[in-house]
C-alpha cells in the first residue's frame, strides 16, 4: 500500500519529514501547507529543496480536506508559544481530524489527558466524526524521557524511582528563534518570569505529558506533578551560535518536573540548559542519563552529541509512525496504544 502524505509547514522538521516521504518507497508526498503567503502557489519541490513536483503549495486547510491524503504531518512552530492564538494548533488539528485526515503532530499533546477531559473529548469527537486517528511524537519528550525508561522497565522486578536528566549546552545551536524567542535566553531575569507565561505553560504541559505517560504505562498512580525552575545569568557577554547573550541576562535554566506520591518524588525529569559551557558550573554536568532505581538498578548514559541532528530525529519519529497510525482504529493513539514504531533499514553507502 502507498500512503499519501500532506506536509503541514516547511520549517526544518517539516522539510526533513517531507523530503523523506518523497524518497521513501511506499509513501507519496501529495501536498504542502505553508504558513507564509509568499510561498503559496510555488512548486513544493522548490520550497523543500526537491526536484519540481508539479504540485503547488497551499495556505488553505480546505485544500487539504479536498485532497485524498491519508495523513497530515503537522509540524509548525507551536502556537502555544508563537501563535497569535494559543489554541490555533488544536483548532487546526481538530478540523483535519473531523475532515477525515489522520494527523501526526510534533507540537505537543503527546498525552492529551494531562490537559483535561475537555481536550480529550474534543480530539476524540473529531476523530469519531472523521473516522481518523491522532498521534503526537517528539524527541524529548517523545522518546528519551518516556519511551526509553518504559523500554528499560521491561527488565525491572521492582521500581522505586525513575530519573531522567537532560544536560545540554546550546553554545553551538544556531537558532535565535528557538533560543531567544521560544526558550527565553538572553532576556533579563524579571522579563523571563513576567513575559514567559506562555512558554512556561507549554513546557509544563510537555513534560507533564511525559511523566504521566510513564506513570500510566507502569500502572503507577501519581498524586501530583510539580514544576520547579532555577535561573542563571551570564557572568559576562557570551558569544554563541544563536547570537550574543549579554552579561546579566538569562543564560542558564535548570528545570525539574516530578511526579509525586505522598510528597515523595517518584518520576523525575530534570533539564539543565546552558547557553555556554561557562554558565552555572555548580549545576550538574556530564551526559544525559535515564536511570531506574529499583531491582535491578539500571542506568543509560547518552553523550551530549548522542544524536547528530535532533530535528531530523524528530521528523523521522513522525514519518516512521505513519503506517502504524494509518492502520490504527480511529481515536487518540499515544505510544501506549500503538505497536512499536521502528525505522526502516536502508544502506547509506
Amino acid at each position: 500500500m502507498t500512503y499519501k502524505v500532506f506536509q503541514w509547514a516547511s520549517g526544518t522538521v517539516g522539510r526533513h519529514a517531507a523530503t523523506e516521504v518523497a524518497r521513501r518507497e511506499g509513501f507519496e508526498l501529495v501536498g504542502l501547507h505553508t504558513l507564509s503567503p509568499h510561498k503559496v502557489g510555488r512548486d513544493i519541490g522548490e520550497l523543500l529543496g526537491l526536484p519540481q513536483q508539479g504540485i503547488a503549495a497551499t495556505g488553505s486547510i480546505e485544500a487539504i480536506l479536498a485532497n485524498d491524503a491519508d495523513v497530515v504531518i503537522h509540524a509548525p512552530l507551536a502556537s502555544l508559544v508563537y501563535g497569535a492564538r494559543e489554541q490555533q494548533d488544536v483548532d487546526d488539528i481538530c478540523e483535519l481530524l473531523a475532515g477525515g485526515k489522520n494527523v501526526i503532530t510534533v507540537v505537543g499533546y503527546m498525552y492529551p489527558k494531562v490537559h483535561g477531559a475537555a481536550l480529550v473529548e474534543r480530539l476524540s469527537a473529531a476523530c469519531r466524526a472523521g473516522g481518523s486517528t491522532f498521534h503526537s511524537t517528539g524527541l524529548n519528550p517523545g522518546w528519551m524521557g518516556d519511551l526509553l525508561p518504559l523500554t528499560l522497565s521491561a527488565l525491572s522486578r521492582d521500581i522505586d524511582r525513575i530519573v531522567v536528566r537532560e544536560i545540554t549546552n546550546f553554545q553551538f545551536y544556531p537558532s535565535p528563534e528557538i533560543m531567544f524567542g521560544s526558550m527565553g535566553f538572553g532576556s533579563p531575569e524579571a522579563t523571563f518570569h513576567s513575559s514567559g507565561a506562555r512558554r512556561r505553560r507549554w513546557l509544563n504541559g510537555l513534560f507533564a505529558e511525559s511523566i504521566q505517560m510513564v506513570a500510566d504505562g507502569l500502572g503507577f498512580v501519581l498524586d501530583e506533578i510539580v514544576e520547579e525552575v532555577e535561573i542563571a545569568t551570564a557572568p559576562e557577554r557570551l558569544n554563541t551560535a544563536a547570537g550574543i547573550v549579554e552579561a546579566g541576562t538569562v543564560a542558564g535554566q535548570h528545570w525539574e518536573w516530578s511526579g509525586r506520591v505522598g510528597g515523595h518524588k517518584r518520576i523525575i525529569h530534570e533539564t539543565v540548559w546552558r547557553m555556554h559551557k561557562s554558565v552555572a558550573p555548580e549545576w550538574p554536568t556530564g551526559k544525559h542519563t535515564v536511570s531506574i532505581e529499583g531491582t535491578p538498578r539500571m542506568s543509560i548514559a547518552l553523550d551530549g552529541d548522542w544524536i547528530s541532528d535532533g530535528l531530523l530525529g524528530t521528523a523521522m519519529h513522525a514519518v516512521n509512525a505513519i503506517e502504524a497510525v494509518c492502520k490504527a482504529d480511529p481515536g487518540i493513539k499515544t505510544f501506549l496504544d500503538l505497536p512499536w514504531v521502528f525505522g526502516r533499514w536502508r544502506r547509506t553507502s
